[in-house]
């Protein structure tokens, strides 16, 4: 004989009312929580320069407003929710290596560029006490003009080296 267990209506009940929840949970959290970057571990002389470089960034850059990645830095800026990304006293990239790099002028201010796959384009500054790194989304991908943004104040608090 088979025995006959009796479901009782509240348990009936408890099954979709938890995955509502979780999915009510999912749709209350933010999606537009602030991209995240590795912080940079430049030298204390390099930090310096960095700090001062992030005092002195503009509020806008390309129309777009200034939104800092996480985790919070000295080191670390961004505009757009990561359109646009600067990290400072990031290592001296390899490619400065290869003499068939290509590097633009920005108002004085020398930037090599790494083309990068399935990404916008990256610039690193050239002949500075402190690399400065800046990134663009897709959408930047053939428009180096957001660089010049950076040109006083990286001249300003970043000296140049040989």
């Amino acid at each position: 004989m088979t025995s006959f267990r009796r479901r009782s209506p509240r348990s009936l009940f408890l099954g979709p009312s938890a995955a509502l929840l979780v999915l009510a949970a999912a749709g209350c959290s933010s999606s537009d929580a602030q991209p995240s970057v590795t912080v940079p571990t430049p030298s204390s002389e390099a930090a310096a320069y960095c700090g001062a470089l992030h005092k002195a960034l503009p509020q806008t850059v390309a129309d777009l407003e200034r939104s800092d990645p996480g985790p919070d830095s000295e080191l670390t800026a961004g505009w757009g929710d990561g359109a646009i990304v600067l990290r400072c006293g990031v290592p001296r990239p390899a490619k400065m290596d290869d003499a068939q790099s290509k590097a633009i002028d920005a108002d004085g201010v020398n930037w090599m560029l790494e083309q990068r796959q399935d990404a916008g384009p990256r610039f690193t500054t050239t002949y500075r006490e402190a690399y400065v790194e800046v990134t663009f989304s897709e959408e930047y991908a053939h428009d180096a003009s957001p660089l010049a943004a950076f040109a006083a104040p990286v001249s300003r608090t970043v000296p140049e080296s040989l």
